[in-house]
Protein backbone atom coordinates (compact mmCIF):
# COMPACT_ATOMS: atom_id res chain seq x y z
CA UNK A 1 0.00 0.00 0.00
CA UNK A 2 1.42 3.39 -1.02
CA UNK A 3 1.95 6.08 1.56
CA UNK A 4 -0.37 9.07 1.37
CA UNK A 5 1.96 12.06 1.21
CA UNK A 6 1.08 15.63 2.13
CA UNK A 7 3.36 18.15 0.42
CA UNK A 8 4.04 21.52 2.06
CA UNK A 9 5.59 24.09 -0.28
CA UNK A 10 6.72 26.98 1.94
CA UNK A 11 7.24 30.26 0.07
CA UNK A 12 7.92 33.82 1.06
CA UNK A 13 4.27 34.81 0.53
CA UNK A 14 2.21 31.64 0.96
CA UNK A 15 2.44 28.10 2.30
CA UNK A 16 0.79 25.70 -0.15
CA UNK A 17 -0.41 22.35 1.15
CA UNK A 18 -1.10 19.62 -1.42
CA UNK A 19 -2.68 16.24 -0.80
CA UNK A 20 -2.88 15.55 -4.54
CA UNK A 21 -2.21 17.47 -7.73
CA UNK A 22 -5.70 18.97 -7.56
CA UNK A 23 -6.37 19.05 -3.81
CA UNK A 24 -4.66 22.16 -2.45
CA UNK A 25 -5.04 24.57 0.43
CA UNK A 26 -2.86 27.45 1.53
CA UNK A 27 -2.23 30.11 4.16
CA UNK A 28 -0.13 33.28 4.24
CA UNK A 29 3.53 33.19 5.23
CA UNK A 30 5.75 36.31 5.17
CA UNK A 31 8.47 37.81 7.39
CA UNK A 32 6.62 37.12 10.66
CA UNK A 33 6.12 33.38 10.10
CA UNK A 34 8.12 31.38 12.63
CA UNK A 35 8.14 27.57 13.01
CA UNK A 36 5.67 27.38 15.91
CA UNK A 37 3.20 29.56 14.02
CA UNK A 38 3.74 27.41 10.91
CA UNK A 39 2.87 24.24 12.85
CA UNK A 40 -0.23 25.86 14.34
CA UNK A 41 -1.50 27.09 10.96
CA UNK A 42 -0.58 23.79 9.31
CA UNK A 43 -2.66 21.76 11.77
CA UNK A 44 -5.58 24.17 11.51
CA UNK A 45 -5.55 24.02 7.71
CA UNK A 46 -5.28 20.24 7.24
CA UNK A 47 -7.08 19.01 10.34
CA UNK A 48 -9.58 16.94 8.33
CA UNK A 49 -7.00 15.42 5.93
CA UNK A 50 -5.66 11.90 6.35
CA UNK A 51 -1.99 11.37 5.42
CA UNK A 52 0.95 9.17 6.40
CA UNK A 53 3.96 11.43 5.89
CA UNK A 54 4.97 14.97 4.93
CA UNK A 55 7.36 16.40 2.35
CA UNK A 56 8.41 19.98 3.06
CA UNK A 57 10.00 22.32 0.54
CA UNK A 58 11.70 25.14 2.48
CA UNK A 59 13.09 28.45 1.11
CA UNK A 60 16.60 28.23 2.57
CA UNK A 61 19.63 25.95 2.26
CA UNK A 62 18.87 22.41 3.45
CA UNK A 63 21.41 19.62 3.89
CA UNK A 64 20.62 16.05 5.00
CA UNK A 65 17.02 17.09 5.71
CA UNK A 66 18.16 19.90 8.05
CA UNK A 67 17.86 23.66 7.56
CA UNK A 68 21.35 25.12 7.76
CA UNK A 69 20.59 28.84 7.35
CA UNK A 70 17.68 31.04 8.36
CA UNK A 71 15.37 31.99 5.45
CA UNK A 72 15.54 35.49 3.98
CA UNK A 73 11.82 36.10 3.69
CA UNK A 74 10.38 34.38 6.79
CA UNK A 75 10.77 34.83 10.54
CA UNK A 76 13.59 33.29 12.59
CA UNK A 77 14.04 30.09 14.59
CA UNK A 78 13.97 27.56 11.76
CA UNK A 79 17.52 26.21 12.04
CA UNK A 80 17.42 23.03 14.10
CA UNK A 81 13.62 22.89 14.24
CA UNK A 82 12.29 19.31 14.45
CA UNK A 83 9.38 19.15 11.99
CA UNK A 84 8.74 15.42 12.48
CA UNK A 85 8.31 15.84 16.24
CA UNK A 86 6.15 18.96 15.89
CA UNK A 87 3.88 17.49 13.21
CA UNK A 88 3.79 13.95 14.59
CA UNK A 89 4.52 12.43 11.16
CA UNK A 90 7.60 11.23 9.25
CA UNK A 91 9.05 14.18 7.32
CA UNK A 92 11.34 14.63 4.33
CA UNK A 93 12.75 18.18 4.26
CA UNK A 94 14.37 19.69 1.16
CA UNK A 95 14.96 23.11 -0.36
CA UNK A 96 11.74 24.32 -2.01
CA UNK A 97 13.31 24.93 -5.43
CA UNK A 98 15.00 21.52 -5.29
CA UNK A 99 11.64 19.87 -4.60
CA UNK A 100 10.04 21.60 -7.59
CA UNK A 101 13.07 20.72 -9.70
CA UNK A 102 12.74 17.05 -8.77
CA UNK A 103 9.12 17.14 -9.91
CA UNK A 104 9.92 19.06 -13.11
CA UNK A 105 12.82 16.96 -14.39
CA UNK A 106 12.41 15.02 -17.64
CA UNK A 107 15.94 14.08 -18.58
CA UNK A 108 19.32 15.45 -19.63
CA UNK A 109 20.74 18.51 -17.79
CA UNK A 110 18.08 20.81 -16.34
CA UNK A 111 18.40 24.14 -14.54
CA UNK A 112 15.37 25.04 -12.44
CA UNK A 113 14.68 28.67 -11.52
CA UNK A 114 11.84 29.63 -9.20
CA UNK A 115 10.43 33.12 -9.71
CA UNK A 116 8.78 34.22 -6.49
CA UNK A 117 9.62 36.53 -3.60
CA UNK A 118 13.26 35.81 -4.39
CA UNK A 119 14.96 33.41 -6.81
CA UNK A 120 15.01 29.68 -6.11
CA UNK A 121 17.37 27.45 -8.06
CA UNK A 122 18.51 23.85 -8.53
CA UNK A 123 20.44 21.81 -11.08
CA UNK A 124 19.47 18.23 -12.05
CA UNK A 125 21.46 15.75 -14.15
CA UNK A 126 21.97 11.97 -14.31
CA UNK A 127 20.00 11.08 -11.15
CA UNK A 128 21.70 13.91 -9.24
CA UNK A 129 19.87 16.86 -7.65
CA UNK A 130 21.90 19.86 -6.49
CA UNK A 131 20.16 22.72 -4.69
CA UNK A 132 21.70 26.10 -5.53
CA UNK A 133 21.57 29.63 -4.11
CA UNK A 134 21.92 31.58 -7.36
CA UNK A 135 19.87 34.44 -5.96
CA UNK A 136 22.99 35.56 -4.09
CA UNK A 137 25.08 36.01 -7.24
CA UNK A 138 26.28 39.59 -7.86
CA UNK A 139 24.37 41.48 -10.53
CA UNK A 140 24.41 44.90 -12.19
CA UNK A 141 24.52 48.11 -10.13
CA UNK A 142 25.85 46.40 -7.02
CA UNK A 143 22.79 44.25 -6.25
CA UNK A 144 22.34 40.49 -6.15
CA UNK A 145 20.44 38.75 -8.91
CA UNK A 146 17.28 38.04 -6.91
CA UNK A 147 16.83 41.79 -6.44
CA UNK A 148 16.65 42.07 -10.24
CA UNK A 149 14.20 39.23 -10.91
CA UNK A 150 12.27 38.68 -7.66
CA UNK A 151 8.89 40.08 -6.65
CA UNK A 152 10.24 43.51 -5.54
CA UNK A 153 11.77 43.97 -9.01
CA UNK A 154 8.44 43.13 -10.66
CA UNK A 155 6.74 45.80 -8.56
CA UNK A 156 9.51 48.33 -9.21
CA UNK A 157 10.03 47.81 -12.95
CA UNK A 158 6.55 46.86 -14.10
CA UNK A 159 5.75 43.60 -15.86
CA UNK A 160 7.18 44.34 -19.31
CA UNK A 161 10.63 45.52 -18.19
CA UNK A 162 10.77 42.85 -15.49
CA UNK A 163 10.05 40.08 -18.00
CA UNK A 164 12.84 41.37 -20.26
CA UNK A 165 15.25 41.36 -17.30
CA UNK A 166 14.25 37.81 -16.35
CA UNK A 167 14.78 36.44 -19.86
CA UNK A 168 18.22 38.09 -20.03
CA UNK A 169 19.26 36.67 -16.65
CA UNK A 170 17.86 33.20 -17.37
CA UNK A 171 19.60 33.03 -20.74
CA UNK A 172 22.95 33.84 -19.13
CA UNK A 173 22.44 31.29 -16.35
CA UNK A 174 21.48 28.60 -18.85
CA UNK A 175 24.70 29.24 -20.74
CA UNK A 176 26.78 29.30 -17.54
CA UNK A 177 25.52 25.90 -16.34
CA UNK A 178 25.60 24.35 -19.82
CA UNK A 179 21.98 23.36 -19.26
CA UNK A 180 20.02 21.62 -21.99
CA UNK A 181 16.91 23.42 -20.82
CA UNK A 182 15.61 25.69 -18.06
CA UNK A 183 12.32 25.27 -16.22
CA UNK A 184 10.81 28.46 -14.82
CA UNK A 185 8.69 27.73 -11.77
CA UNK A 186 7.35 29.74 -8.87
CA UNK A 187 4.30 31.95 -8.73
CA UNK A 188 5.57 34.63 -11.10
CA UNK A 189 6.30 32.18 -13.93
CA UNK A 190 2.60 32.58 -14.79
CA UNK A 191 3.37 35.84 -16.60
CA UNK A 192 5.36 34.06 -19.32
CA UNK A 193 3.21 32.69 -22.14
CA UNK A 194 5.88 32.71 -24.87
CA UNK A 195 9.45 31.72 -24.03
CA UNK A 196 12.66 31.32 -26.09
CA UNK A 197 13.72 27.85 -27.19
CA UNK A 198 15.28 25.91 -24.33
CA UNK A 199 13.24 27.66 -21.64
CA UNK A 200 9.92 26.23 -20.51
CA UNK A 201 7.35 27.15 -17.91
CA UNK A 202 6.88 24.73 -15.04
CA UNK A 203 3.56 23.54 -13.68
CA UNK A 204 2.17 24.11 -10.19
CA UNK A 205 1.69 20.37 -9.73
CA UNK A 206 5.44 19.78 -10.07
CA UNK A 207 5.97 20.66 -6.40
CA UNK A 208 3.58 17.84 -5.48
CA UNK A 209 5.33 15.44 -7.87
CA UNK A 210 8.69 16.33 -6.35
CA UNK A 211 7.38 15.83 -2.84
CA UNK A 212 6.09 12.38 -3.75
CA UNK A 213 9.32 11.42 -5.47
CA UNK A 214 11.22 12.05 -2.23
CA UNK A 215 9.43 9.06 -0.72
CA UNK A 216 9.54 6.93 -3.85
CA UNK A 217 13.33 7.06 -3.64
CA UNK A 218 13.40 5.50 -0.16
CA UNK A 219 15.18 2.23 0.56
CA UNK A 220 13.46 -0.71 -1.02
CA UNK A 221 12.55 1.19 -4.17
CA UNK A 222 13.48 -0.57 -7.39
CA UNK A 223 14.25 2.73 -9.05
CA UNK A 224 17.82 3.87 -9.49
CA UNK A 225 18.72 5.82 -6.36
CA UNK A 226 19.08 9.58 -6.68
CA UNK A 227 21.89 11.57 -5.16
CA UNK A 228 20.53 14.67 -3.41
CA UNK A 229 23.42 17.01 -2.71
Amino acid sequence: MKKKILVADIGGTHVKLLLSENNQRQFDSGPNLKPREFVKRFKQTVGDWKFDAVSIGFPAPVRDSRIIREPKHLGSGWVGFNFAKALGKPVHLINDAAMQALGSYHGRRMLFLGLGTGLGSALVWEQTLLALELGDLPYANGVIIEHAVGQPALERLGKKKWMHEVIFAVTQLKRSFIADYVVLGGGNARFFHHLPAGIERGENRNAYRGGRRLWELDRGSRRKKWRIL
